[in-house]
């Protein structure tokens, strides 16, 4: 959106004195005589603030039809509305289709300008509110200090000012979203919007309508997700759901940056970086005829592999507790902390639904907990084969058909490669918890077969 006004009269002499007047008082201008020429100037910029006459001659749509269009496609645009031949009727119709204010002909240059300073506040205030909108959604902090997420953090570093196109690979609730959104953040277009494409959701047979928008005679312009995402970026979350009868056309927006709404004849020039994400194999979706070769290579400029919540254990209860002053602020849940015995469950448990799967357990123990303590072992489902009488732990079937020794080396090996594995293998943090001297750990390491957290001879 610009800052400027848009007059809209098909009486020339009306809309330049409009338009002097708004200029002696600083207001940048633009101006339209018909509905036609309107529709070009709103469709190639909105504007801050649209003064619009009802009556327009030799129009093909008067300022009522322009005012439903506009209210529909740019809600947050305001519109006064002028007649000389008002009256009740129109005014109230006029408001009624979302006009912030009606001004009968001729008026009063002094009320004139009160209405176009307080439709300006407005239209101000809205563009503020959106901006903190966007602020709020975009990762202010990516939390994690392991090194696969010291990793990660310098790979999006990296593209931020570039204009690349990124693709961004891992598995489903890894925060594949949440780095695009970083890079949006962190880049030159954070001012600019970040549409997003949900591939997966949307019927196969709507997605070129919903991407490139339509025109036709009776609705006029409805923009796609690219128009929306002028100036800044477009992020295609699974990207391999995207149909194939779709990928020529965005191979195309890519190659050319433009293409033409359903219905339409005309170019739509837009400026957008395309980051896109996947959790399939897309090489061999390519294989498989799933996939074109030359929209994944034009995609896939900058390859980054968002790490599963496996490899970074070492940030389970940091963003654990992320969750809960979240929740806390939001949903007015217990603001708990956690136990270290509750943390130490947190970071050896399997997380198949990575980050995702952390926040909805952080919100249900939040909803279901009872009072206001340390969140405890039993809360957080505790490993398998626990159990709840204290001191007692159910022994798995294998094991208790194994002589002591070799049960006692089994549990040794297992427990040890869990707790290198919640400490990111470092051995020196690791032996720390275990209670042992580091030389003495990694003796034992090797007596049992275990590397770094890997039974020998395991890939």
């Amino acid at each position: 959106m610009s800052n400027d006004i848009l007059i809209v009269d098909d009486e020339k002499d009306i809309r330049e004195l409009i338009g002097d007047i708004l200029k002696d008082e600083g207001f940048p201008i633009r101006l339209a005589g018909n509905s036609d020429e309107a529709m070009a100037q709103i469709n190639a910029e909105a504007p801050a603030l649209l003064i619009l006459d009802i009556w327009l001659k030799d129009s093909r749509m008067d300022g009522i039809d322009i005012l439903k269009l506009v209210k529909r496609n740019m809600p947050d645009v305001p519109v006064v509305i002028i007649s000389g031949h008002g009256n009740i009727e129109i005014a109230v119709a006029a408001i009624k289709q979302g006009a912030y204010d009606f001004i009968e002909k001729p008026f009063n240059i002094d009320q004139l300008l009160v209405v176009i300073g307080r439709a300006m506040e407005a239209s101000k205030l809205r563009r503020e509110n959106a901006s903190l909108r966007k602020r709020e959604t975009s990762p202010a902090d990516m939390l994690g200090a392991s090194p696969a997420f010291r990793k990660l953090r310098d790979q999006l570093d990296k593209v931020t000012k570039s204009n690349a196109r990124v693709m961004l690979t891992g598995a489903p609730g890894s925060g594949k979203e949440m780095a695009a959104r970083y890079i949006h953040a962190h880049s030159t277009r954070a001012d600019a919007p970040f549409v997003t494409v949900t591939c997966a959701a949307i019927d196969p047979d709507r997605m070129e309508d919903v991407l490139f928008g339509r025109e036709s005679p009776d609705r006029g312009i409805e923009k796609g997700l690219l128009e929306q995402a002028h100036g800044g970026i477009i992020y295609f979350d699974e990207v391999g759901d995207l149909p194939m009868g779709t990928q020529p056309r965005l191979l195309r927006v890519l190659t050319e940056q433009s293409f033409t709404r359903a219905g339409g004849a005309n170019k739509v020039q837009v400026d957008v970086r395309v980051i896109s994400s996947t959790t399939r194999n897309l090489p061999a979706e390519i294989a498989a005829g799933n996939f074109r070769q030359e929209l994944f290579d034009r995609l896939n400029v900058v390859p980054v592999a968002v790490p599963a919540l496996s490899e970074r254990r070492e940030d389970i209860v940091e963003l654990a507790q992320h969750f809960i002053a979240g929740f806390h602020a939001s949903q007015g849940l217990p603001l708990r902390e956690i136990a270290a015995d509750a943390a130490s469950v947190l970071q050896t448990m399997d997380w198949p639904g990575n980050i995702r799967q952390l926040r909805n357990v952080i919100e249900r123990i939040l909803i279901l907990g009872e009072g206001q303590g340390p969140i405890d072992p039993r809360e957080v489902g505790g490993p398998a084969g626990s159990d709840e009488s204290e001191g007692r732990v159910t022994l798995a079937a294998p094991m208790t058909a194994l002589p002591l020794r070799e049960a006692r080396e089994l549990f040794e090996r297992e427990y040890l490669v869990t707790q290198i594995n919640r400490f990111g293998g470092n051995i020196s943090r690791t032996a720390g918890f275990v209670g042992m001297e580091r030389s003495a750990l990694h003796r034992k390491l090797k007596s049992l077969g275990v590397v770094s957290g890997h039974v020998v001879g395991e890939d």
